[in-house]
């Protein structure tokens, strides 16, 4: 605005007195801590006679020349399950960190390109690192995780119960002390005998009250012929049919002789699958694991083409404790409700305690912080030395 003639400079006034958040930020050092994970029902039991009772998490820890310090987790549900395996996590970072060292971790596509181009594949590897950088960039941004996300859609998110395998009998029983604690929704580990399944299903199923959901997951565990022999002997009963076989193939040949609702997971781990899967009329719920695609960046992207194409989601992890259910929360509360399947909250599952500001059940829902960042401060003391430095 041009001065009158013998009028003074108009001074400037900055009347934004927030704190600025420094031009650059390097990464000084990334470091990974072993913690075990025990169950508060001892044991946990899916498909195949896979079982695990303890698990092994690490927790990863980004540094920053001016103070900022991001925290990621990953825990894969034993090497059994998926192509990752806890050691491997930290094989990785040891692998990955040091072409890291000097980046800006607030400048996520860039992180991420820097990490495909260092390790080839391995996406559970630079998953922690990834959410551990979506730390720094919330609490430089002054911003929770979600917001940054595309911004909170409700004030919490519906939570599902994994119901862990065992006889019809006992897995029926347990649905009215889950349904006590607030849940509806209610995942039932099958994939075993086929006989035993349909009685698992029909005996759950019998505890179920209106407004309740029943996943019937197999995680692989049915040949494409028991599969379609099982869901065809259900036909009657409301329930959601998850990843009955191995291939994709196979899951697909079931599905299109299936009469309830179906769901992929574990063939889906990139933008591709999503894809092939809509275009094949695949699924109608997905599952998308945050390390499975590698990270909050990665899985964002899968998030918002199923948003686009309109494909419900289950947003969780392979499993974890305080750390992976805050991202969990943040991803889950930054989605549509109406294409928000359900989410899980992991660290009720566990009797270690990793983090203090983590989400907790309420009423069968949870929340994410409202802090900076996923809004968590880890317990040094849980976490103990570090099992790798770099830096």
């Amino acid at each position: 605005m041009p001065q009158k003639k013998g009028s003074l400079p108009m001074p400037w006034i900055d009347f934004d007195q927030s704190p600025r958040p420094p031009v650059h930020v390097k990464i000084t050092r990334i470091l990974a801590y072993r913690v075990e994970l025990p169950l508060h029902e001892t044991t946990y039991k899916w498909s195949g006679g896979k079982s695990v009772t303890v698990f092994d998490s690490t927790i990863v820890r980004v540094e920053t020349d001016e103070g900022l310090v991001g925290h990621g987790e990953v825990c894969p549900l034993g090497p059994f399950y998926l192509p990752a395996y806890a050691e491997g996590v930290r094989a990785g970072i040891c692998e990955l960190g040091p072409h890291l060292l000097g980046l800006d971790p607030r400048e996520l596509s860039k992180l991420n390109t820097r990490m495909d181009a260092a390790l080839k594949g391995h996406p559970y590897v630079k998953s922690g690192i990834d959410i551990a950088c979506w730390d720094i960039l919330g609490q430089a941004a002054n911003l929770p995780v979600c917001e940054l996300l595309g911004g909170r859609y409700t004030d919490d998110v519906p939570l599902y119960r994994a119901i862990s395998q065992e006889s019809p009998e006992e897995m029926a029983s347990k649905v009215a002390g889950y349904r006590a604690e607030g849940y509806r929704r209610f995942q039932l580990k099958v994939g075993g005998d086929p006989d035993v399944d349909i009685e698992r299903i029909r005996q759950v199923s019998a505890q179920l009250q209106s407004g309740d959901r029943l996943i019937a997951d197999a995680n692989t565990g049915w040949v494409q012929h028991e599969a379609v022999r099982i869901v065809k002997a259900v036909r009657d009963i409301d329930v959601y049919i998850e990843q009955p076989c191995a291939t994709y193939r196979e899951c697909l040949a079931v599905r299109r002789q299936c009469p309830h609702p179906f769901v992929l997971d574990e063939n889906v781990d990139d933008l591709g699958m999503l894809l092939r899967g809509q275009a094949d009329l695949a699924m109608d719920v997905v599952n998308l694991k945050i390390s499975k695609f590698g990270g909050l960046t990665r899985i964002r992207q899968a998030r918002d083409l199923c948003v686009s194409l309109g494909i419900a989601m289950t947003l969780e992890d392979s499993w974890g404790g305080d750390i992976a259910t805050a991202a969990i929360a943040h991803l889950a509360q930054s989605t549509p409700p109406e294409l928000l399947f359900t989410t899980t909250d992991f660290n009720s599952y566990v009797t270690v305690s990793t983090a203090d500001g983590a989400p907790h059940r309420v009423n069968g829902r949870m929340a994410a912080s409202l802090e900076p960042g996923l809004g968590i401060q880890p317990k040094m003391d849980i976490l103990g030395e570090p099992l790798v430095i770099v830096g």
